[in-house]
């Protein structure tokens, strides 16, 4: 028997540790931290929706809006996290690829300015292939969701 005490559970990731979980890099990186995670069934992640982020010379000059593809990348984002952590394979190169994206519903604009919050909730798991239904709130009002399968491979 150990005299070593178990580590706790992650329950928060800042974005030193997302970095470490999924390879996504500015400018595609769309979560900036991860909280209440129950591993292997559920998190939260938080995007600070900024001015500065480039899609939004685009989508549209004069009235930015974050787009909808966008919002359920940053879900996805946050499923991964929770998958790096519930598989403990924190620093391991986890690519993460969807396979389909049902049920996506978009009922508010996100802008500039918002907390995004983005609600995961793993159906099904503990393999590669992984079933979520998210969430993305905004002031607890609905912006967006979804349903989406991923599959989970570790490179290399």
């Amino acid at each position: 028997m150990s005299d070593k005490p178990t580590p706790a559970p992650y329950t928060e990731a800042d974005l030193d540790l997302i970095k470490k979980i999924i390879p996504h890099r500015y400018p595609f990186l769309l979560v900036d931290k991860v909280r209440d995670i129950v591993p292997n069934q559920s998190a939260v992640g938080i995007k600070m929706v900024t001015a500065n982020e480039p899609h939004f010379e685009g989508h549209f000059p004069a009235k930015p809006i974050m787009p909808g593809v966008l919002i359920i990348e940053a879900l996805a984002q946050t499923s991964a996290v929770l998958v790096g952590i519930s598989m403990d394979i924190i620093g391991k190169d986890l690519l993460t690829y969807f396979m389909g994206i049902d049920k996506a519903k978009f009922r508010r604009m996100v802008v500039p300015g918002d907390c995004l919050e983005l609600h995961v909730e793993a159906k099904r798991g503990g393999g590669k292939i992984w079933k979520f239904e998210g969430k993305a709130m905004v002031d607890g009002e609905l912006a967006a969701q979804a349903e989406f399968t991923a599959m989970m491979d570790l490179k290399g």
